[in-house]
């Protein structure tokens, strides 16, 4: 019972992180983040959440991304990728190069300095698309090149794991079988992705899958409008991707989100089916921003606890680190999709502002660099973390102040 009572706690985080947002005109992210350092601060909540938490906030997690997949359209985001990877590979060397940089000058250790680019280099576009959603410009032009910079960016950052983690904790050199097991199977991933969305979940499958009995006289829109359970199916679905994306060596997130991308609205379009695609997305955005992905941010927000004299010792760190991410990443990504990807400014800006966010993966980087091998020190590790939690507050802060310019430019 102790889990439910740290449940019913967090939920009332939520509900007061959202009478605060409505007060401030801030996403309620930002408070989210906030108060969930502060209940672990005061004590209120242990340091590591239980399985039962922290399974709830993975849930939340593919819950969000998948909500995110599902109002955004295919063709924009296939037609995105091309146009992104200038944001994609700048927009992950700079904040590396920098964070690298830093922290040779104040640790002078190879492996700390190689470790922090790392932490640095993946963006957190879980954070940055439900900030986005917030202030209403999740399916704008620059929420999509986010999104798809952020995808190739994990897909990087992956390789980076394989490539340093080994060489950081002394295992041996890099192992080329390895990184190619890693790139195959990446590509693997995406065709699979590709294969159920042209091919399979149509009305009628096509390519090969038309030879394939019962299966050829099936698609997504029958199983939809089976037993009035499309919110199920759909959720299913998005739990299912994520494992597959697991196996894969992705974040389960992105392959919700890939499931929220290839289901289309003409999937519920069926007579005996009418009105169940708002229906289904009413519940499943209520889900995912309401009470179930709000666990999520939270739970992130406790990864914070403070240690007073660490936290003194490492101040010129953390401000360093944290003016150098900043300015390297939002002017990197933004020169890039400037002049790689035809946005023009204020968009090129809210980009680079929408790439500021560090979590899941920042945070598996630290699991493995100080917990799991003892490669950071304290000092190292308590400044990445406060760096990552400060970029995570300046993404919705950014992004809310930004809007208006956003805005001003795409109606003139």
């Amino acid at each position: 019972m102790e889990s439910m009572a740290y449940l019913a706690l967090i939920w009332v985080v939520v509900f007061v992180a959202n009478i605060l947002a409505d007060k401030t005109r801030l996403t309620p992210v930002l408070w989210f983040l906030a108060l969930g350092s502060l209940l672990v601060n005061l004590g209120l909540i242990p340091t590591s959440s239980s399985e039962f938490i922290t399974g709830l906030a993975t849930l939340g997690i593919i819950v969000i991304m998948f909500a995110l997949g599902f109002e955004e359209s295919t063709n924009n985001f296939i037609s995105s990728i091309k146009k992104s990877w200038g944001i994609a590979f700048f927009g992950a060397l700079a904040p590396f190069a920098t964070a690298y940089f830093i922290a040779d000058y104040f640790w002078n250790d190879i492996n700390i300095s190689l470790m922090s680019g790392l932490t640095m280099t993946a963006t957190a576009v879980s954070l940055t698309m439900i900030t986005l959603k917030s202030v209403g410009l999740q399916n704008s032009p620059a929420a999509t090149r986010i999104m798809t910079s952020a995808v190739l960016d994990d897909i990087a950052s992956l390789v980076l794991v394989a490539i340093i983690v080994p060489v950081a904790t002394g295992q041996g050199p890099v192992n080329a079988i390895e990184l190619f097991k890693i790139a195959g199977k990446a590509v693997a991933f995406f065709l699979a992705i590709t294969a159920l969305g042209a091919w399979l979940f149509p009305t009628k499958p096509r390519g090969w899958m038309r030879h394939v009995p019962l299966i050829r006289s099936y698609g997504m829109q029958h199983l939809l409008a089976f037993g009035k359970h499309s919110t199920l199916t759909v959720l299913l679905l998005a739990v299912l991707m994520g494992l597959l994306a697991h196996e894969f060596g992705f974040h389960p997130a992105i392959g919700a989100y890939m499931a929220g991308l290839i289901l289309k609205e003409e999937y519920f379009q069926r007579k005996e089916q009418k009105g169940s695609y708002e229906d289904t997305q009413r519940i499943v955005d209520n889900i995912a921003y309401s009470w179930i992905g709000p666990v999520f941010f939270v739970e992130l927000g406790t990864k914070l606890a403070f240690d007073a004299q660490i936290l003194l010792s490492v101040i010129p760190q953390v401000i360093a680190l944290s003016v150098g991410i900043f300015l390297s990443q939002v002017s990197s990504a933004a020169i890039a999709a400037r002049y790689t990807g035809g946005m023009d400014w204020a968009a090129s800006l809210l980009i680079g502002f929408g790439m500021l966010g560090r979590a899941e993966l920042a945070f598996v980087v630290l699991d493995i660099a100080y917990v799991q091998n003892q490669i950071l020190n304290a000092q190292a590790f308590y400044t990445l973390m406060i760096t990552a939690f400060i970029l995570n507050i300046l993404v919705p802060v950014t992004i809310t102040l930004w809007k208006p310019h956003y805005t001003k430019s795409v109606e003139g």
